[in-house]
């Protein structure tokens, strides 16, 4: 590869580069589209649980009922806090980023609580599956309520527990099964930005608590996760479908980036964004909004239309946990509940046959710098 090929690439973003092998994911590979250890998205999101697809991720197939219930028990007695970190948790202020709260969460829990050796990995990854939301909701409930809430659930369900935390009671059968899918369809993605960012310190052979950390600060950034937040902003302007369309032709025609549309890898639709959109039309229809829905629908033809893009799996999304009633700060969270499986598989696997990530730069800088001392220099 030339330098110029190379510059091109990197600045480009690295796509389109192959940066390692993995047995967890083929996103937009033809003839298989998304799946999970080979299994459809479409086949997971209809029949499957979202335990049933954190056991694939993280122990490499789908569970027996016995597995699976003893890994459901596992999740159930992981989920309450260490006082400390209540504490911890408690002297965050409410105006601080739910992102930044799970960051600080995981590394205080990973001081609490150190994976100390590799051969405690699968029980290091269930720890902070089951402890996201309960960190998460903690702290939001303290913030905003000043109470202290018990995180020790009885919910079989990842999803059902972070609803139940949310709201201070059991969620319906229907949303459960709505989180399910949710959670599912956000488990993993490859090489995407947070993963990656967990391997290359995997391949440094830091703890798995660090590799999540690191994950989390990525998705944070708004080109990575936050697009869900960012599209329920968007519709939450506009008071009917022709206000929408009218809203999206003018930010189209002032060039603005319409966030929730298009992927850096597919090119004609997001296989994950039929599921989550036919879970909002649904749900807009047991509460009893349709309008949201609309406004949702009219923007997706709308950017196709007009530009050939199409909603990903963060669009429809918006809508879906909106009526769920969960508040738009906790939607780029939930995706941390989920990603954690994908990203601890990701760091497991780079450690079974583990080489230092360290790529090289093309250097663009001057050459040849003559040294001008202190007194001379301007």
């Amino acid at each position: 590869m030339s330098a110029a090929d190379a510059k091109a690439i990197g600045g480009a973003g690295l796509r389109g580069t192959s940066a390692g092998e993995t047995a967890l994911c083929t996103v937009g590979k033809t003839g298989a589209g998304l799946t999970y250890r080979g299994y459809g998205i479409d086949v997971l999101a209809e029949k499957g649980t979202f335990e049933e697809v954190a056991y694939l991720l993280l122990r490499g197939k789908l569970p027996n009922r016995a597995e699976l219930s003893g890994f459901i028990g596992e999740i159930k007695a992981n989920r309450g806090l260490p006082a400390r970190l209540k504490g911890v948790l408690e002297l965050l202020p409410a105006e601080t980023e739910p992102m930044d709260v799970l960051r600080t969460g995981v590394s205080v829990l990973g001081d609490l609580e150190p994976e100390g050796s590799f051969e405690n990995q699968q029980k290091a990854s269930v720890r902070m599956l089951a402890a996201m939301p309960s960190i998460l909701l903690y702290w939001w409930r303290y913030a905003r309520e000043g109470v202290r809430i018990e995180t020790e659930t009885g919910d079989e369900s990842v999803g059902g527990h972070f609803l139940h935390l949310l709201r201070g009671k059991e969620p319906g059968a229907e949303e459960i099964r709505v989180m399910h899918a949710s959670l599912i369809l956000y488990a993993e993605h490859e090489f995407n930005a947070s993963t990656f960012t967990a391997r290359v310190c995997a391949s440094t052979l830091s703890d798995i608590f660090s590799c999540v950390v690191g994950a989390i600060g990525t998705l944070k950034g708004p080109l990575h996760g936050g697009a869900n937040e960012a599209a329920m902003a968007m519709l939450e302007k506009w008071k009917s479908p022709e206000e929408a369309e009218a809203g999206i032709l003018r930010a189209l025609a002032a060039k603005e980036k319409i966030m929730g549309f298009g992927h850096a890898v597919y090119r004609t639709s997001d296989p994950r964004s039929a599921i989550i959109q036919g879970w909002a039309k649904k749900l807009s229809e047991r509460v009893g909004d349709a309008n949201l829905y609309a406004m949702a629908e009219r923007v997706a033809q709308v950017m196709w239309r007009e530009k050939k893009l199409f909603p990903n799996a963060d669009f429809f999304h918006a809508p879906a946990y909106r009526f769920l009633g969960i508040p738009t700060p906790l939607f780029t969270p939930i995706f941390v509940c989920s990603r954690v499986t994908g990203w601890c598989a990701h760091v497991m696997e780079q450690r079974v046959n583990n080489r230092i990530i360290r790529p090289s730069a093309d250097y663009v800088g001057p050459m040849h710098a003559e040294w001008v001392d202190l007194d001379l220099r301007a």
